[in-house]
């Protein structure tokens, strides 16, 4: 038997499709099983950072990537490799320091917040998507790079775009083995 070309895609999309509407269900349980959006927020960003720890080892599998030389190099992989691979979406890369451990990813469009309007009043500090921190967070710490991830803009809460804070640690020199 022979499949129709875009029976693929299709499939693609319903998966993301489940995936969008299932972390959206979760979102909303776990708001119910907490009343301050900081629980909720920790929550996710646990959540993710287990999921990060990971995925790392997929992500180093299937894109055969070689080693980042700097942290320019390793932000620019996160968005157009990593975001590309799993959320299917490139974020636009921005450093926001001289020093050169700090960078924003920029999304233009957020896939988890398809099905989503606008986030209740009295969740105004709910980060939904917080998951996305924790997933980065612990992806990088299980590349012996220690970083810290925020949102620093979100459609959710009417800023023009969503965007995402790293900022790594050490310096460079300090990723060095030690004996």
């Amino acid at each position: 038997m022979s499949r129709s070309p875009g029976r693929k895609q299709e499939n693609h999309k319903i998966s993301r499709e489940l995936f969008v509407l299932t972390y959206g269900a979760l979102v909303a349980q776990l708001c119910k099983d907490y009343e301050k959006d900081e629980d909720v927020n920790a929550c996710l960003d646990s959540m993710g950072y287990s999921i990060g720890i990971r995925l790392i080892d997929d992500f180093l599998a299937r894109s055969a990537v070689k080693k980042c030389r700097s942290y320019s190099e390793t932000a620019d992989m996160i968005a157009q490799v990593a975001f590309k691979m799993y959320l299917g979406v490139t974020p636009s890369v921005s450093c926001n320091s001289a020093r050169g451990n700090e960078f924003s990813l920029i999304l233009d469009k957020n896939p988890l917040v398809d099905f989503v309007e606008e986030l209740p009043a009295e969740r105004a500090s709910l980060c939904y998507c917080n998951l996305l921190c924790g997933v980065i967070r612990g992806a990088l710490e299980m590349v012996h790079l220690a970083a810290e991830v925020s949102f620093l803009q979100d459609r959710l809460k009417g800023d023009a775009v969503t965007e995402i804070g790293i900022t790594f640690l050490r310096k460079p020199e300090d990723r060095k083995h030690r004996r």
